[in-house]
């Protein structure tokens, strides 16, 4: 057999060498099939390993490493198995760098956290910095002082570099386990991504200079590490914005987005290198530039998943295959001074961690409030060595300048150093947080869990309560269930629980401390709400990042609860934009108005005038201007001047003419209103200059010896730049349509920004009370809570008060896009129960998501209705003609400047408005619902309420159904428009539609402050007004005082007070509104004059007479439902009740 010759192999070799080192050349017909059994094989026993020893990764690898050097002992010994091991020693090492470190580099940059990093980032670059320059100074001189090999001062340094490249995964897995803050793992990922990225521009460089035979120059280097960083960055930012735009289509689909993101990041690295440039830093900006939002919802987890998959099985293979290669190396080079070198480099690499810590530490300190030195010395066991510098080290071979005899040495000595940090420091790691503390859950934490496993455990019993009434269920051992349902929250094996004493319990922790950790979890919440309005549609994805990233900016600030206001500087102030456009608002150029002239002027100057001020003219003279562009660039040239002097004084005589010209006709006809138009000035001030120019070169010549003369003419000369600046006249209303559009995108950002802020503001208010039992606690952060959200509406008002025209297209697309994924919601339904096929829910699906796709084109403004159309929009007249008619003929439009007040507290009713255009703010004590403080003397009453009205919405409404006095003071914050309709109006009005318009307007309210107080419980219900109208969903029910209901579990799903009081006519349990019947409850009674409860229908109600939902009174229903009244005169009771009064 002949004896097979390759140019390149795993060990680059000199041509006096041997293709190849470890072991010998294959002298057989080399059959590759095998190798593919080979790789199979590893990732089966891989996966077995993995599984029999509990996801160990380090005992994994350092299996697999033991097992791929057994079998390269076996290749080196024996044909059959060098056959299947002979095509990897043939594989290029910079080939297996080129397969496996893309996608590992890309899933940690992935995991990196973008805000926090870029809050830090000055922080992690200098660490990154610090741990490079540290490592290749310590690591280097160990080298060069203890290793026996016969390594060059160049192998030492490529030694050392490969050896200080911390891991980016294995460093911080064993950190997430021990609780440690977010901020300090991104630190050290960062820490890890920034060395990685040195190194490989380091390697890249040297290996690019190994390849070719140009000069290494200072200026080589400096352009090459230029287009390395700069253009890595460019081209990963753009690859980012591609990876972007396919995993959000709408119409992708899972497989599709895995294929597309596994194939773009090898894509992006191949390319990017294939320019000169450093995937890796591509590979790092692209998964820096990507976080949850990126994705379509839950797309992000099988994503991640597929990710963590790959990058461990590619883990198997590196380690399996550099065992390989060490084992087809020759033994005798393994000696007891080998062993020796191993431990001195472990302790070198610890050594040069804890020395990294320390000179860290001021940056750390710096960085969070939280760091001491306990979180130093667990930080210090963060040098995990990794796979990285296991790819990297044949290069220390391949780039050296002398070639060693043992080059598989080099292989050992990193590879047993990554098993040797992976295992060791690891459990040291997580030893050191146990033995300092830092494991121990806090008290304030240990409280935070407790509450929540008494609202888990709340939960249970009454969904055993309630179970307990089923028919079927009576027969069921309820005491063991109770028991199996008892929970106890058990930490991992890393946390554990303070112990502290009964008395320290009672003593600590202060509110201050409580208020802290309550402060982190609504920072929690609120970037959970973020992102759930992102996915629901009602976010947009720009205004999600900002408000996650804002969220996460003010966290580590000890005490800041973020606003509104800190989110508005976060995002940077717009006024900048409005600045810009009304600076060009300034310049834009008008055209006098022909006014100007005397009616009685000569027909020939109003002829001259209409020349002048045409369009035609206009565009005569910027062509002119622009023609004029090349005698001033051979005026500019030297040796052109010189040739055409004469001509270039023509041109320059006859363009000044012309401004004297245009300026001398427009001075005789405007006379001193030529100056009112600043363009007019500008032109006057280049014909002057012209002027003076043409008499300098005049006096030039009659006196050729004067210097200074001389000097002034060639400043005047080039001076006559500035006739250009007339052509700015033409790109002005180009740049001022741009910036109205900017300034558009802002107001719609901001609108948006805001909006969700409020969203998350109530999500808080709804989770504050799992956060923390202690009533102090919970009392404060419903103060800060609501304060926030009153400020954040206030602004909502105001911008909408700026901007109403971008408002109504912001609200008119997210109602549309809020429709459709209704819709979306109702087809899954329908899909999944099998009502449609498949086929057809598909292209149905398609449909809906194509409407979706066009809003991206959605104008951004949409000019606010006349006052007449908002009458329309008052859900309890359903766009009835009639009724609009009706009260179009009685209402009236009222003006109102900024400080007036429309009704204070106390007073009577005059009737209701309805805001057409501005914002006001209602003050007054909390809303007591219908309920005096003698009936429920226990509820939490705030001193003081402040809420934000604008366009669209209704004042005193309630206060006009009950002729009750105003419970709020109403107060324009801007000027304000409003349709009032007077009492006496709406009370007719009651009369000519009786009884349905009352009762609406009662549904209305109802429904109002169902989705106000209970949102995330009805969020599932349809109880749209015209679906509650239409389909009878929901209805509203009256209770006066003493009157009882009896609820009907089987059609009646949800019960909620609504206005008024009950109480639970077994237990007497008071339920104020707004409150929900628990379903536990079957009768109540009234304790208010009047009580109102709207009631939830299940989706297949009881048959009733269908001629009974029209017949309402004021709120007293005459329906055939199954509950039982027990007072009988209560429905003429109720005929009575409005009149009476």
């Amino acid at each position: 057999m002949t004896k097979t010759k390759i140019n390149s192999s795993f060990w680059l070799m000199e041509d006096s060498k041997p293709d190849l080192l470890c072991g010998r050349s294959a002298d057989y017909y080399v059959i590759e099939e095998h190798f593919a059994m080979l790789v199979c094989a590893t990732v089966v026993l891989g996966g077995f390993v993995k599984m029999v020893l509990r996801n160990s990764d380090v005992l994994v690898l350092a299996f697999l490493s033991v097992t791929g050097f057994v079998l390269g002992q076996l290749a080196y010994h024996f044909v059959e198995v060098h056959q299947i091991v002979y095509p990897l020693l043939r594989t290029p090492s910079f080939a297996l760098y080129c397969y496996f470190l893309p996608l590992i580099i890309f899933m940690s940059a992935l995991d990196v956290d973008f805000y926090i990093l870029k809050n830090v980032f000055w922080q992690v670059l200098l660490t990154g910095l610090i741990s490079f320059c540290t490592a290749f100074i310590i690591i280097g001189y160990v080298v060069l002082k203890f290793n026996k090999e016969s390594w060059d001062i160049q192998c030492c340094l490529f030694f050392s570099i490969t050896l200080g490249i911390t891991d980016p995964i294995h460093s911080v897995n064993a950190m997430k386990t021990i609780g440690i803050s977010k901020m300090y793992i991104d630190i050290i990922r960062g820490e890890s991504l920034i060395i990685c990225s040195v190194t490989a521009i380091f390697f890249g460089l040297f290996r690019g200079y190994s390849l070719h035979t140009s000069m290494f120059r200072e200026l080589h280097v400096v352009m090459g590490l230029t287009l390395d960083i700069v253009g890595s960055i460019i081209c990963g930012y753009c690859c980012a914005r591609v990876i972007q735009c396919i995993l959000t289509d709408l119409f992708s689909n899972t497989l599709t987005n895995v294929i597309l993101c596994f194939s773009m990041v090898y894509m992006t690295f191949y390319t990017v290198e294939l320019f000169g440039m450093s995937g890796i830093i591509a590979l790092v900006t692209v998964g820096l530039n990507l976080d949850s939002l990126s994705f379509k919802p839950k797309m992000e987890f099988i994503i991640t998943k597929f990710l963590i998959m790959f990058s461990s099985v590619y883990e198997h293979l590196i380690y399996t295959f550099f065992g390989i290669v060490i084992g087809c190396g020759e033994i005798k080079y393994f000696r007891f001074h080998t062993v020796a070198f191993v431990f001195i480099l472990f302790v070198t690499v610890i050594f040069v961690r804890w020395l990294t810590i320390i000179l860290v530490s001021p940056i750390l300190i710096h960085s969070s409030y939280e760091y001491n030195w306990r979180w130093g010395a667990v930080l210090t066991w963060s040098g995990i060595r990794g796979v990285f510098s296991l790819l990297l080290a044949p290069d220390v071979y391949n780039l050296a300048e002398h070639k060693e005899e043992a080059p598989h040495m080099i292989l050992f000595y990193v590879q047993a150093i990554t098993l040797l940090t992976m295992g060791i420091n690891s459990y040291m790691m997580i030893e050191s947080a146990r033995t300092l503390g830092l494991c121990a859950i806090t008290l304030p934490r240990q409280m935070a869990m407790e509450n929540a496993i008494q609202h888990i455990q709340e939960t249970i019993r009454n969904t055993i309560t309630l179970f307990q009434t089923e028919k079927l269920l009576t027969n069921v051992n309820w005491s063991v269930v109770e028991r199996k349902g008892k929970i106890k929250y058990i930490p991992s094996e890393t946390a554990q629980f303070s112990h502290v004493s009964q008395g320290e319990k009672e003593m600590s922790p202060t509110d201050e401390v409580l208020i802290e950790e309550a402060r982190l979890h609504v920072a929690i919440i609120q970037m959970s709400s973020f992102e759930k309005q992102c996915n629901n549609g009602i976010l947009g994805v720009e205004a999600a990042r900002i408000l996650i990233g804002a969220t996460k900016s003010f966290c580590p600030i000890k005490g800041k609860f973020m606003n509104i206001y800190d989110v508005s500087t976060y995002v940077r102030s717009r006024s900048w934009l409005m600045k810009f456009k009304n600076m060009l608002s300034y310049l834009e150029y008008r055209k006098e108005n022909t006014s100007f002239i005397p009616s009685g002027s000569n027909k020939l100057i109003v002829f001259v005038y209409s020349i002048l001020s045409s369009e035609e003219y206009e565009y005569t003279r910027h062509v002119i201007t622009l023609i004029y562009i090349f005698p001033m660039v051979m005026h500019m040239w030297p040796m052109a001047r010189e040739l055409n002097v004469s001509a270039l004084i023509s041109i320059n005589h006859y363009f000044v003419f012309l401004y004297v010209l245009e300026s001398a006709s427009k001075l005789l006809i405007l006379k001193r209103v030529y100056f009112h138009q600043h363009w007019n000035v500008l032109e006057f001030f280049i014909m002057v200059i012209g002027i003076i120019d043409i008499f300098c070169i005049y006096f030039v010549k009659l006196r050729p010896d004067n210097l200074f003369l001389i000097q002034f003419t060639v400043v005047m000369g080039y001076l006559r730049v500035i006739r250009f600046l007339p052509l700015f006249k033409m790109v002005v209303p180009f740049l001022i349509n741009i910036a109205e559009v900017q300034v558009k995108k802002r107001l719609s950002l901001m609108y948006s920004i805001t909006k969700g802020y409020v969203k998350s503001q109530e999500d808080a208010k709804l989770l504050v009370k799992h956060i923390s039992g202690r009533e102090s606690i919970y009392q404060k952060l419903y103060e800060i809570l609501e304060k926030n959200k009153r400020d954040a509406v206030k602004e909502l008002g105001l911008i909408e008060h700026e901007g109403r025209d971008v408002v109504i297209a912001l609200k008119t697309k997210q109602t549309i896009q809020n429709v459709i994924a209704k819709a979306l919601k109702n087809l899954t339904f329908l899909w999944s129960r099998g009502i449609i096929d498949k086929h057809e829910g598909i292209e149905m699906n398609k449909v809906l998501l194509s409407k979706i796709k066009a809003l991206n084109n959605f104008p951004m403004s949409i000019p606010p209705p006349i006052p007449d159309n908002y009458l329309p929009n008052i859900v309890w007249m359903e766009k009835k003609d009639i009724l609009i008619n009706f009260f179009k003929e009685r209402t009236r439009l009222a003006h109102y400047d900024y400080g007036d007040v429309i009704f204070r507290e106390g007073e009577m009713p005059q009737g209701i408005y309805l805001i057409i255009s501005g914002m006001a703010t209602l003050h007054s004590s909390s809303p007591t619902f219908g309920i005096e403080n003698r009936v429920a003397p226990d509820r939490n009453l705030q001193t003081f309420y402040t809420e934000y009205c604008t366009s669209g919405q209704v004042l005193g409404e309630l206060s006009c159904l009950l002729k009750r006095e105003m419970e709020y003071t109403a107060i324009c914050e801007t000027s304000l428009q409003a349709f009032f309709i007077s009492l006496e109006d709406l009370y007719e009005g009651f009369d000519i539609f009786w009884p349905t318009l009352e009762y609406k307007i009662w549904l209305k309210f109802a429904l109002g402050i169902a989705n106000q107080y209970f949102e995330s419980i009805v969020d599932d219900e349809d109880l749209k007004f015209e679906s509650c109208v239409l389909l009878n969903n929901a209805y509203v029910e009256t209770l006066s005082s003493y009157n009882e209901l009896t609820i009907n579990k089987e059609t009646m799903k949800i019960v909620i007070i609504v206005y008024g009081g009950v109480i639970n006519s077994k237990t007497e349990e008071l339920y104020p509104a707004p409150y929900i019947i628990p379903q536990t409850c079957e009768q109540v009674q009234g304790v208010a004059d009047v009580s109102k409860l709207l009631i939830v229908q299940e989706s297949e109600p009881a048959k009733s007479d269908p001629t009974s939902h029209a017949m309402d009174n004021t709120g007293l229903r005459t329906t055939k439902r199954d509950y039982t009244w027990k007072r009988k005169d209560e429905l003429e009771a109720g005929h009575h009740f409005r009149k009476a009064n």
